[in-house]
């Protein structure tokens, strides 16, 4: 018992040390390992086959919207990247650069990507000559690299997978009603697929996007309180259309800039997996995305036809939803623990009792809850209990989402919550960065979004100066 107890007990207790639990939960369900590379990591096939899951899944909700792929050269020549000035001096700090191609310096750095509106901006304006090339709408799946001073498994490393959206329109009316698409997209994959509430809204200035009009978000709220951009949708308006002479000849022939958006999520998804849904045994995945769903444990496998017999079931699970069998030759107990470890979500123990009474034991891995299901029936309740993990897990992150939201009326009481009560605070804002600046370097929290379904006025003043309010923002200490 004591081997069998030591891959739990490696596991910080969330309530002592959150961001140690974190990093012992990644590793301990080699979701990932450290590379020689510092600030970069490297996906196991435990946490590779998560993104796959969010992937596929994502592309498919892109395609049934008119979403096409391409996919862009990871390398951006300097005097592209300056073209757009906003844009650069955003990404200036975190930008890597290529000096050299093999021995020989190159006549001009290249930046590896960080991101790829330049690039799909110099592609647009020899692409789009006419009204009747309109729309364009583009994504690529691939990775970008972003020099982070301080880097996290899966929410910040120096390089990460995403995808990235990019799209031309005739019009301002099209590219808005395209980045509000997808960010509603996003956020129903969210809550649908990984079972995580999402806040969806748009960011103040301040935080928008270097060279957007507009940023819309998703936010998420970790276990311990803290905020998660989750995805970020932007109107680029015509800005980089004039930046880049993308051009076209609309019905009456005449010269008009386009209009573009450009969206993205990435491997963030992740870590907001595991902060959300995980807990001290490890992680706990939603069904949807779960690579395995059911792991089929025999239980006295050395005995005369337990094998055989857990091997049949996990044939006949198989055809209803993802399973496997753990056929090693580790223990029960042990077997059990990794299974919870790894988060999936359900395991059926098959005995020699249970064999000679016709059923199985499944346990749910998000309550634990043990159910005794006959055999005959197992086809049919499996994909019934997977809807209701899927359900039960969106609805008890839905009500810690609602359980950490406060209102804050006065400056006083502001930072009083920011201190004492982990979640979002909602507070009333005047419009003024300098108070958006003082709030951040005061007390930690940064405004989060400026929320769709949202606003009702809490007060006629801001939480910070007093000054007449315009906006309820949600704020939070954040990832």
């Amino acid at each position: 018992m004591a081997k069998e107890k030591k891959l739990v007990e490696a596991i910080t207790s969330m309530e002592e040390d959150f961001a140690q639990w974190y990093t012992d939960v990644v590793k301990k369900a080699e979701l990932m390992d450290y590379s020689s590379v510092r600030g970069c990591m490297i996906f196991k096939p435990a946490g590779y086959a998560i993104w796959e899951n969010i992937r596929n899944e994502l592309d498919r909700r892109f395609k049934e919207n008119g979403v096409e792929n391409v996919y862009m050269p990871m390398f951006i020549p300097e005097s592209l990247l300056e073209k757009e000035k906003d844009h650069v001096e955003g990404f200036a700090p975190e930008v890597a650069w290529v000096t050299h191609g093999g021995l020989n310096p190159l006549q001009e750095r290249l930046c590896v990507r960080p991101t790829s509106e330049t690039l799909f901006c110099d592609f647009y304006k020899n692409e789009i000559q006419s009204y009747r090339d309109l729309p364009k709408v583009y994504n690529q799946w691939c990775s970008v690299v972003r020099w982070e001073k301080e880097t996290r498994p899966f929410l910040r490393s120096r390089e990460f997978l995403w995808q990235e959206g990019h799209t031309a329109h005739a019009t301002a009316e099209e590219a808005e009603e395209r980045t509000i698409l997808m960010l509603n997209l996003y956020a129903d994959f969210m809550e649908d697929f990984l079972a995580i509430p999402v806040i969806r809204g748009q960011k103040t200035d301040k935080e928008k996007f270097a060279g957007a009009e507009a940023t819309y978000t998703i936010e998420a709220l970790m276990h311990d309180g803290k905020a998660l951009q989750s995805g970020t949708s932007h109107n680029f308006g015509d800005g980089f259309a004039k930046a880049f002479g993308i051009q076209y000849s609309d019905k009456e022939n005449k010269l008009q800039y386009v209009h573009q958006t450009s969206w993205g999520v990435s491997t963030r998804m992740i870590g907001a997996l595991i902060m959300v849904h995980g807990d001290d045994s490890g992680l706990v995945l939603p069904p949807r995305v779960a690579p395995t769903q059911l792991m089929v444990i025999p239980v006295q496998q050395r005995k005369e036809g337990v094998m055989e017999a857990a091997a049949e079931l996990k044939e006949r699970l198989g055809r209803v939803c993802r399973a496997k069998l753990d056929d090693s030759d580790k223990s029960p107990g042990w077997k059990y623990a990794e299974q919870e470890m790894r988060g999936i979500p359900l395991r059926a123990e098959l005995g020699p009792r249970d064999i000679a009474e016709n059923h199985c034991v499944v346990v749910r891995r998000d309550t634990g809850e043990k159910i005794t299901v006959s055999l005959d029936e197992i086809e049919t309740v499996i994909p019934q209990l997977l809807d209701t993990i899927q359900h039960d897990m969106y609805e008890r992150a839905k009500a810690h989402l609602d359980a950490h939201i406060s209102d804050a009326h006065d400056y006083a009481e502001f930072c009083e919550t920011v201190n004492t009560k982990p979640g979002f605070v909602r507070a009333m804002w005047c419009g003024d960065q300098a108070c958006e600046d003082k709030i951040k370097e005061e007390t930690g929290a940064t405004s989060r979004c400026m929320p769709f379904n949202d606003q009702e006025q809490i007060s006629d003043v801001c939480v910070c100066c007093g000054k007449p309010a315009k906006k309820l923002i949600y704020w939070g200490r954040a990832y």
